[in-house]
C-alpha cells in the first residue's frame, strides 16, 4: 500500500471513530455527526489532490448550514452558500488543469511573497469590517464569526486555483472555528475541526511534493 493509501485510510479511520465518540459522549444531534463524517471525508481527499474532495463536499455543505442555522451563526450561513456554488467551479478547473497537463496529479502552484502580503493585509481588514457590521445583528459570536468567513472566502479561492498557500490560510481559520464549535457546544464539529488542522498540515506537505513541472508545461502550451 503506498503513503497515500495508507494516510487517506488510516486518517478517515480515526477521523470517524473520533467522531463517533464524539457523538455519543457529547449527545449531539444526527446531523452534526453525518456532517463531521463527510466533511472529514472531503478534506483528506483535497489533501490527495482527488477531485471527489468536491463531492463529498456538497453533502458537509448543506448538513453544515443547517447547524450554523441552529447556532445563528449568519456568517458562516453565507460562507457556505459560497462554498456549495464553488464546488461547481472547482470541479471545472481541477479537471481542467489535469487534462490540459495530460495527468491524474493536479498542477499546483505558489503565490508570490508581494501578492500574498497584500492578500494578508486586505484579508485581515474585510474581516474587521465584517465583525463590525455582525455585531448589530444577534450573530452569537460576530468577530470570530467573521474572522472565520472571510479568509475562509480567500482559501476556498485558492484551493480551487490549486494554489499550495490555501493551507496555511485553513489551518488558521481551523483553529479559530475549533474555538468557536467548543463555545456553542457542539464537540463532533470541535473535533471535525481538529482533524483538519492536522489534514492542512500534511495537505501542504503533500501538494509541496507535487512536481511544478507540469504547470510549467502548461504554462509554455498557453504561449
Amino acid at each position: 500500500m503506498s503513503h497515500d493509501r495508507l494516510y487517506l485510510w488510516s486518517f478517515l479511520g480515526v477521523g470517524w471513530i473520533v467522531q463517533v465518540i464524539a457523538f455519543y459522549w457529547a449527545g449531539e444531534s444526527v446531523l452534526s455527526l453525518i456532517s463531521g463524517l463527510l466533511g472529514i471525508c472531503s478534506v483528506v481527499l483535497c489533501s490527495q489532490g482527488n477531485i471527489w474532495t468536491f463531492f463529498f463536499g456538497f453533502g458537509q455543505i448543506g448538513t453544515y448550514m443547517y447547524l450554523c442555522w441552529q447556532q445563528r451563526l449568519y456568517g458562516e450561513i453565507g460562507i457556505n452558500t459560497f462554498y456549495f456554488l464553488s464546488q461547481f467551479y472547482g470541479i471545472y478547473i481541477w479537471h481542467t488543469r489535469r487534462s490540459a497537463a495530460g495527468s491524474s496529479s493536479l498542477p499546483t502552484r505558489s503565490l508570490s511573497i508581494p501578492t500574498a502580503g497584500i492578500l494578508a493585509m486586505l484579508t485581515l481588514m474585510l474581516s474587521a469590517l465584517c465583525g463590525w457590521g455582525l455585531s448589530y445583528t444577534d450573530d452569537s459570536q460576530p468577530y470570530l464569526d467573521a474572522f472565520t468567513t472571510i479568509p475562509a472566502i480567500v482559501a476556498q479561492v485558492l484551493m480551487v486555483l490549486a494554489y499550495r498557500e490555501h493551507w496555511f490560510v485553513w489551518l488558521i481559520i481551523d483553529i479559530l472555528y475549533i474555538a468557536l464549535w467548543v463555545r456553542a457546544g457542539d464537540w463532533c464539529m470541535s473535533m471535525q475541526y481538529t482533524f483538519w488542522c492536522i489534514n492542512a498540515i500534511y495537505g501542504f506537505i503533500r501538494w509541496s511534493k507535487v512536481s511544478t513541472a507540469l504547470d510549467t508545461s502548461l504554462s509554455k502550451r498557453k504561449r
